[in-house]
């Protein structure tokens, strides 16, 4: 008797799986389908990422090849071509390049502009940003007039800035050339006073603290409160 009722069980089981099947069998296989279609395709999709990051690859560090045997301009054109047609984080830095090959190659104004282009786009990392902005001030520290350096990386100066001391550096260089002895002594004992500032610009610093002191005497003493 337990037999028969094991076998009316097994044939409801195979009818009722046979009608889920003519049911949702279609629906079944077309759901595999696409899911294999879709593994599929964002393997594929991945492996061609993989491919261009890696012609990308090749062609920035060929026009850096070129500019290690001195053919700027060839490199220029190279680097160029990457910022204009490249994928990823290529084009940014092959911009910031092409712009200290133009520095390299001692034209100053067009590095100045490119750095200065990198510094306003939207899309430039905010650490490029800054960089692209220094190297701009650098180039122009022996030319421009306090307000223009301090216009171009006085922000830069501010306490806790990351770039302060480079900022500061440069603002203290270009007050010294232009004579504003005690602006120059600001920003040289802001950088001097500084537990943070690397002993390098320490000693570039103590030596520009001399220097402004053996033309104006010291600084005046803070007044007592």
């Amino acid at each position: 008797m337990t037999d028969i009722f094991h076998e009316v069980e097994e044939d409801l089981r195979r009818e009722q799986a046979k009608r889920l099947w003519t049911r949702f069998g279609p629906y079944v296989l077309l759901a595999a389908v696409l899911i294999v279609v879709a593994v599929g395709g964002w393997r594929g999709w991945q492996y061609w990422r993989e491919q261009q990051a890696a012609a990308e690859g090749d062609r920035f560090v060929a026009a850096l090849n070129l500019a290690n045997e001195n053919k700027h301009d060839e490199a220029i054109q190279a680097l160029d071509a990457i910022a204009a047609t490249g994928s990823g984080g290529y084009p940014v830095l092959a911009s910031f390049r092409a712009a200290s090959e133009l520095a390299a190659t001692k034209k100053t104004d067009d590095a100045v502009k490119a750095f200065d282009a990198i510094a306003a786009k939207s899309d430039t990392p905010a650490l490029l940003k800054a960089m692209a902005r220094l190297r701009a001030a650098l180039l122009v520290v022996d030319t421009a007039d306090l307000a223009a350096m301090q216009a171009r990386v006085g922000d830069l100066a501010a306490v806790g800035g990351p770039w302060r001391h480079s900022a500061r550096e440069l603002l203290g260089m270009t007050a010294w050339r232009v004579g504003d002895l005690e602006a120059a002594r600001g920003y040289f004992q802001s950088i001097a006073d500084d537990p943070e500032t690397p002993q390098s610009m320490q000693s570039r610093t103590q030596l520009m603290l001399d220097l402004i002191r053996s033309k104006i005497g010291a600084a005046p003493a803070p007044a007592k409160s």
